[in-house]
């Protein structure tokens, strides 16, 4: 017999002849084939012995069995994600009641709506700013860990959001944004800082009476009398409430005439629980301290003076002339309140401020991780070469730790895309149309009162689209490091 190539593969002669095939039914070189036995061509049968089987798992499960298990997920998979998905292509190609018929009619009006517009801003808004700005947060919490004692401790203050629903976290910025300074976190800081370097005024809102004895400008009160030197003036005002006078003020007293000054008393002419006559120093009365008076030639300030417990004040230094006296603005003006956190020109920025709250925590472990791979003896040769803490991070650890910002990144923007819960929750009524974003405008056009199946579902497709590079890019990422590329 012709020698063969592979002789370990080819079968022992007992192992044909239990098979049913003599030695004779295998065909020599250049011989014809014998007839079959048993129903089975010899050469054919020759030929699969021959062949290498594949290596048989220790593990044999039937089919039915392995699709037994992959079934219900097949189902869930068909019911959850994309039965609703096709009908939701389906409803964006139909009208507000889902029956007529209206082609892309929908999605034309997706980019002519104002309000869709508006929320298609926002996104980009969002996609732009609140992913850059959580892996930069992310990156400096990861580095800082590795710098300080209490690195645990550390990164778990910072990670503990996580664990915060997005509602929750909602309610909590939503007192936080709070506009009175007595509720709100943001502004109380605000103004402790503002009163620290500028005091705020200690009678806002006091007036004079409107008859005739001030002017009105920019906030001042200028007297209408002129007054010389030696004299005295009344200045009585209203538009403060009695119980809201400091604790020292006592009760308002005429002043006395001097020589060479003017001199005079400023009064809250009002008296707690009533009466009085307008204008007079009546018991009751308090006199207003700590304010500041101004004599004024023309429109020059001259002298001044401020007023004591019960309201008197004397202004020296006077030249022989006639003088006017001007209450500055600086006296009434309204207390610092803070910013209007959730007004419709800072709600977005706030409401991604809650968002980078929650996620630089994630960020900042993913980072973590990445950096605790990052192979030292790069780092110490740069150090040995000269470079400084600064050029190391930023020319060796960063381009190490590019991978992991990326993943972190395009995580993240999916992440943004479909931001729900912060915008519904902290937005007020009146100013959740300025921080619209698409999710937002889907839930309103379909469940908010307009009832448009159509239009919410391609709103929901765009969403899609828009969401599937990002996608793509993730699962391409995640195959090329599976095979080690």
């Amino acid at each position: 017999r012709p020698h063969h190539p592979y002789p370990d593969t080819f079968p022992k002669e007992g192992v044909l002849t239990s098979m049913g095939v003599s030695d004779s039914m295998v065909p020599l070189a250049g011989e014809a084939a014998p007839s079959p036995a048993f129903g089975t061509h010899p050469a054919r049968l020759r030929d699969r012995l021959r062949r290498p089987r594949a290596p048989m798992s220790p593990l044999r499960i039937p089919r039915r069995i392995r699709y037994g298990f992959l079934g219900p997920a097949v189902l869930l998979l068909l019911a959850f994600i994309v039965y609703p998905s096709v009908y939701s292509i389906w409803l964006s190609l139909h009208g507000a009641n889902g029956h007529s018929f209206v082609g892309l009619a929908n999605f034309g009006k997706l980019f002519s709506d104002p309000a869709t517009l508006t929320a298609l801003r926002n996104n980009i808004i969002w996609v732009v700013t609140a992913p850059t700005l959580a892996c930069v947060l992310g990156l400096v919490f990861a580095v800082m860990a590795e710098r300080i004692k209490l690195a645990t401790a550390f990164k778990i203050v910072i990670f503990t959001p996580m664990a915060i629903s997005f509602l929750a976290a909602g309610v909590i910025f939503e007192l936080v944004y709070q506009a009175d300074p007595h509720q709100g976190v943001a502004n109380a800081v605000l103004v402790g800082v503002h009163d620290t370097f500028a005091p705020s005024s200690k009678y806002p809102g006091a007036h004079p009476r409107v008859d005739g004895t001030f002017g009105a400008s920019g906030g001042s009160f200028t007297t209408t009398q002129a007054f010389a030197p030696g004299s005295t003036a009344q200045l009585p005002l209203v538009g403060y409430a009695v119980t809201s006078l400091p604790a020292n003020a006592a009760q308002a007293a005429p002043a006395a005439a001097k020589p060479g000054e003017i001199t005079g008393t400023v009064w809250l002419d009002l008296v707690y629980g009533g009466g009085g006559t307008p204008g007079h120093l009546d018991h009751g009365k308090k006199g207003m301290s700590g304010i500041n008076v101004q004599a004024v030639e023309g429109t020059q300030v001259v002298g001044s003076a401020t007023t004591t417990a019960d309201g008197t004040f004397a202004i020296s230094g006077l030249s022989p002339g006639q003088y006017r006296l001007e209450l500055p603005a600086g006296n009434f003006a309204q207390p610092y309140n803070g910013v209007s956190w959730l007004g419709p020109s800072l709600v977005t920025p706030a409401i991604i401020a809650a968002y980078l709250w929650i996620w630089s925590g994630f960020a900042m472990v993913l980072i973590a991780a990445g950096l605790s791979g990052v192979p030292r003896e790069l780092q110490e040769s740069a150090r040995v070469d000269g470079a400084s803490e600064w050029q190391i991070f930023r020319k060796v650890t960063v381009p190490l730790l590019a991978p992991v910002l990326l993943t972190v990144l395009v995580t993240l923007v999916i992440n943004v895309l479909k931001v729900f819960d912060l915008v519904f929750v902290i937005a007020p009524g009146s100013t959740l149309p300025n921080a619209n974003v698409l999710a937002v405008e889907m839930w309103s056009v379909s469940f908010g009162g307009a009832n448009d199946q159509g239009l919410a579902s391609a709103i929901g497709v765009f969403l899609y689209v828009l969401v599937l590079p990002a996608l793509y890019f993730n699962v391409r990422r995640l195959r090329r490091e599976r095979s080690g590329k």
